[in-house]
């Protein structure tokens, strides 16, 4: 028996857009931030550190973040409709910065700019979709750098 595969637009600005154009309230994919807050403050014990969260989306993991002390939280997605939301949603919060940027391409960021990178689902996201090692492994370089 041969089973047949398809792919996702995971790695698509449109399909993001359209997903957050008509997706109303926040959206965690996974755990929430209490579920692995003692994770993240083990591995980040420091709250002055600089953090990437790549692939943000809508989610509040963020805002959990700073509500627990974290005072330097840049969330990244590929998709403007999000970003564009949650810049105006947490506009009062200064240690939240959001930025459109793809995750494959970085180059806003010098190297060594952040001391944590976390990403809850947009590895698994882009391994979804099309031409999903070249996707993931520039992903993976980027977020090395």
């Amino acid at each position: 028996m041969t089973m047949g595969t398809t792919t996702q637009a995971y790695g698509e600005p449109w399909y993001w857009d359209n997903r957050y154009a008509h997706e109303s309230g926040p959206f965690d994919w996974y755990q929430k931030y209490p579920s692995l807050a003692p994770l993240i403050k083990l591995y980040v014990p420091s709250h002055h550190q600089r953090i990437l969260i790549v692939g943000c989306g809508n989610s509040a993991f963020s805002e959990g973040m700073v509500d627990d002390g974290y005072e330097d939280v840049v969330n990244v997605d590929i998709s403007s409709v999000v970003i564009e939301a949650m810049m105006k949603k947490y506009s009062n919060r200064p240690q939240l910065k959001y930025i459109k940027m793809d995750v494959r391409q970085m180059d806003e960021f010098q190297t060594g700019s952040f001391d944590s990178v976390v990403d809850k689902g947009t590895l698994d996201s882009l391994l979804c979709g099309s031409n999903s090692r070249q996707n993931a492994t520039q992903m993976l370089k980027e977020v090395w750098s």
